[in-house]
Formats: structure tokens, C-alpha cells, sequence
């Protein structure tokens, strides 16, 4: 397995609760699953993360919930509609509805579509699908 140079690990403070949410809802793969320290690798195409529930030696202050605050994960795939119908079916709410933005990058506009979805434990996640570039 190859490992990306930045893999974000989320704590978590039901850890079989949000497997259950990037497993079965988001569908996303245990690469490998520690179940003595409650950890899974996992993947989605070529993004990787990591969940593991919640212990105090690596917190560098009070952990409250939602964890997530002021953090959101940008995970580009190549169409939100297969995340979208399993978030509906799943009765799972969706932050902000999909919503479509062209982004200025030098000379160049680069268009998605995107949606935003917090994780059980308020992660915000920001899928996001390409439209394409503009000159």
C-alpha cells in the first residue's frame, strides 16, 4: 500500500459509530483495522484518513464535542451523486445542499460541485466533484 504524504487521523468519540458512517454510508475501504486501540486506515479512492477513539495522550487541550471546529476536508471524487443518494438513504443530514463554484487559480477558473456533510463527530466534509477548467 502506498501512503499519501498527508493523512489527516479524526479522534473520535464513538468510534464504532463513525466507521459505521465512513464505512457504510460513505463507503469508504478499512485498509487496516487496529480493534485493541479502536483505529482504521481507510480510503476512498486516493484519499486516505484515519479514525481512532478519542484518548488524552495525544490531545494538546480539551477535546469537546464537535471535534471538528474550524476544520473542514476538501475530498474530491469523481461524482457526489453516489455520496448523496447513500446520505439520503441513510436519513444522514447534509450541511449544505450540492451547490456548484468556479474557483480563480492564476489564470484560470476550475469549477466544482459540491456538497458539505459533518461526520458523526462534527468533522465537516466537503465533497467535492471537478466541472472542469476555464481560461
Amino acid at each position: 500500500m502506498r501512503f499519501n504524504s498527508l493523512i489527516p487521523e479524526l479522534r473520535a468519540s464513538d468510534f464504532a459509530k463513525s466507521l459505521d458512517f465512513y464505512t457504510k454510508i460513505l463507503g469508504f475501504k478499512v485498509e487496516y483495522e487496529r480493534k485493541e486501540s479502536q483505529f482504521a486506515f481507510l480510503s476512498l479512492g486516493k484519499v486516505q484518513i484515519m479514525i481512532e477513539q478519542n484518548t488524552p495522550e495525544w490531545n494538546t487541550g480539551e477535546l469537546n464535542h464537535p471535534y471538528g471546529r474550524g476544520i473542514h476536508l476538501q475530498i474530491t471524487v469523481k461524482s457526489i451523486n453516489p455520496l448523496l443518494g447513500s446520505l439520503k438513504k441513510s436519513h444522514y443530514q447534509i450541511y449544505v445542499e450540492p451547490f456548484e463554484r468556479q474557483y480563480k487559480v492564476k489564470n484560470k477558473l476550475y469549477g466544482l460541485k459540491q456538497f458539505l456533510v459533518k461526520d458523526p463527530e462534527g468533522y465537516l466534509l466537503r465533497f467535492a466533484e471537478s466541472l472542469g477548467t476555464k481560461v
